[in-house]
């Protein structure tokens, strides 16, 4: 099954992606058994956003996390009021926090686990900058990130994690990593997973998607690799047209047998 995941960003009013949603659970069928579907609004726009989806397979989803249950942490929200508004999926970890609110390892490690706490699926963000990738330590950022995100932690009964390889220097850039070359990381993060857990766990209930720059018209070409299982998708998912087509190319793709199930 695939994976396709909105982040809206910081990008909409709560009227604009009210909108959004309801235009984005109007373009897809009642049902999508091959493919799983969600989209990420800010925090104000999470339940009328839920609203708008309403019978829809869209799941709900958001871009962090505090890392503590409950306290005095202004301006946080909390793992427990998210599950209580019916998030299912979480982004963990995403470069823009890392780089622009400094988050650590340590502090997404424990997001991770806080996720993992109130049944939500951690979307645990990695990929190297510009520099890394020059020097020649794309592989070494990117299992690094995995494993310092999972260290000491157990993926719960029934949990699920997902992976996405997002490449800090293309995104926003509005040109993608070659697929082949984005399979290669995505490979490094399979392997890592199977480590951090075991063959079985890692390949039954965990999944490494893409991000950076995908757009209706790239993602057939990462989807092609069967080794990336979906896309995060950034600024083409502000797109109800735009991102809809994203959602069917995915479902061509498990058509074709490209993916796993």
């Amino acid at each position: 099954m695939r994976t396709i995941i909105g982040n809206w960003k910081m990008q909409l009013t709560i009227a604009e992606a009210t909108q959004l949603a309801k235009d984005v659970a109007a373009a897809l069928p009642k049902r999508l058994p091959d493919v799983r579907v969600a989209v990420c609004p800010s925090y104000a726009a999470l339940s009328p956003v839920k609203d708008a989806l309403g019978g829809s397979p869209v799941v709900l989803g958001a871009q962090d996390l505090c890392h503590e249950e409950k306290g005095a942490y202004t301006g946080e929200v909390s793992g427990r009021e998210l599950a209580d508004l019916g998030v299912k999926l979480v982004i963990i970890g995403h470069s823009e926090r890392r780089s622009h609110v400094h988050e650590d390892d340590a502090l997404i490690r424990a997001k991770v686990q806080r996720a993992f706490k109130n049944k939500m699926i951690p979307v645990l963000c990695v990929g190297e900058t510009r520099d890394e990738r020059d020097k020649g330590l794309r592989d070494v950022v990117v299992e690094r990130q995995v494993r310092a995100a999972l260290e000491g932690l157990d993926l719960p009964a029934r949990g699920e994690l997902v992976v996405a390889y997002e490449p800090v220097w293309v995104i926003g850039s509005g040109t993608a990593v070659d697929p082949e070359d984005a399979a290669r990381s995505h490979y490094i993060i399979r392997e890592t997973l199977r480590d951090s857990f075991s063959p079985e766990t890692a390949d039954r209930r965990c999944r490494v998607i893409y991000g950076g720059s995908v757009d209706k018209n790239n993602v057939g070409a990462f989807l092609a690799r069967p080794v990336i299982d979906g896309v995060l998708v950034g600024g083409a998912s502000l797109s109800a047209p735009e991102f809809t087509a994203i959602v069917e190319a995915a479902r061509a793709a498990d058509a074709k047998g490209a993916g796993r199930g």
